[in-house]
This record gives structure tokens, C-alpha cells and sequence, in this order.
């Protein structure tokens, strides 16, 4: 189970990003722009994700995705750390937020940053 320290690890590996307390917690964000909280006790975090996905993450799996009240008019979500099956789904999801807050640079610089290795569609490794 991936705990606090694996979430900062993770954050900050990702390109540009750094660790500054706002709000009397850990953020991470990507050349300024936050993609990440840690809230409360350290279980969860609250990552970017537009609301139509989230709203269907929140209903799809409640054990693992929850919508906080304070947050319902802002496009993020909270995960809790317990329930995600190991690092690199959560590595994932830490991927996916830093690619919504990243800079067009750094998207053009690391275009694969945080993608599956297979194609789920097309059931291939995608080509350089």
C-alpha cells in the first residue's frame, strides 16, 4: 500500500515539480501550478481531474475515489492512499494530474510522462 512518502517520492520525480505547504499541507506542484495535495492525515490525496471523469471515478469505485465538499465546484478528487493496489497506479494517477497543470514545454519535452506501456485500445506498445 502506497503511503505518504511514496506520494512524495513519486511527485517529486516528475519533471519541474516541487514540494511547498499551503493550506498547513504538503502540495506538489509543476512549474508553479499545483497538481497534488496531501490533506488531513496523509491517507489521501487530492489530485486534478476534470469533473466529469471524477464524478464517474467517485460512483465507479467510492472505496478508492471520493469527491470533498469544499472541493465539489473545482475540478479535483481525493484518493485514498489505502485502497490504490500498489506505487504505480499511483504513480499513474500523480502522472496524469502533473500532465493537466504542466506547462505546453513540458508536455512537448516528456510526451510519454506517466502513459501505460500498451496501447489498451489498439493492444500494441505505442511507437516513439
Amino acid at each position: 500500500m502506497p503511503d505518504a512518502e511514496d506520494v512524495r517520492r513519486i511527485a517529486l520525480s516528475l519533471p519541474d515539480t516541487t514540494e511547498k505547504v499551503a493550506w498547513s499541507m504538503p502540495t506538489f506542484r509543476v512549474a508553479g501550478k499545483m497538481f497534488a495535495t496531501l490533506p488531513e492525515d496523509e491517507t489521501s490525496i487530492a489530485v486534478r481531474c476534470p469533473k466529469e471523469e471524477r464524478d464517474e471515478l467517485a460512483l465507479a469505485e467510492p472505496e478508492k475515489f471520493w469527491i470533498a465538499g469544499h472541493e465539489a465546484q473545482f475540478a479535483w478528487v481525493r484518493v485514498r492512499l489505502a485502497a490504490l493496489e500498489d506505487e504505480g497506479e499511483l504513480r499513474d494517477i500523480l502522472a496524469d494530474s502533473w500532465r493537466q497543470a504542466a506547462p505546453p514545454r513540458l508536455l512537448e519535452a516528456h510526451p510519454r510522462l506517466g502513459l501505460p506501456p500498451v496501447d489498451a485500445c489498439a493492444g500494441q506498445t505505442p511507437r516513439p
